[in-house]
């Protein structure tokens, strides 16, 4: 996590760090083989240097973006949770709690679908 604490540190709202920082620790501790790092001043995990999710930090919400596949893949699952979605990623109120059985579907996923990729976004 250490990787993660000057981003964490810039987040103004208590509630909302604590909450990045929680949802950053499960996955950190659920994926210990993914690698975690900061790019675009977001934080992301990565495995064998492809992109497997990302997260980053709004006024209403976090935002966690699986990429578009994963996206499409569980956009019925991401409404059934209450979420609000782009093509891109998935919105959790600040005030919502963070379905973590969709997080890891979304995880595992994307590690699947990108065994075999050597880039790091899906082309």
């Amino acid at each position: 996590m250490e990787v993660f604490a000057e981003f964490l540190a810039n987040i103004d709202n208590p509630q909302h760090r604590e909450r990045t920082e929680e949802v950053l620790a499960w996955v950190t501790k659920k994926f210990p083989h993914l690698m975690p790092k900061i790019a675009w001043n977001q934080p992301m995990f990565t495995d064998h240097d492809t992109y497997i999710i990302g997260f980053s930090v709004a006024k209403h919400h976090l935002a966690v973006a699986p990429e578009k596949a994963g996206v499409d893949h569980f956009s019925d699952e991401i409404v059934q949770a209450g979420y609000d979605h782009t093509k891109q990623l998935v919105r959790i109120k600040w005030d919502s709690p963070v379905d973590y059985s969709l997080l890891e579907k979304m995880i595992e996923y994307n590690i699947f679908d990108k065994a075999d990729c050597s880039t790091f976004w899906r082309k």
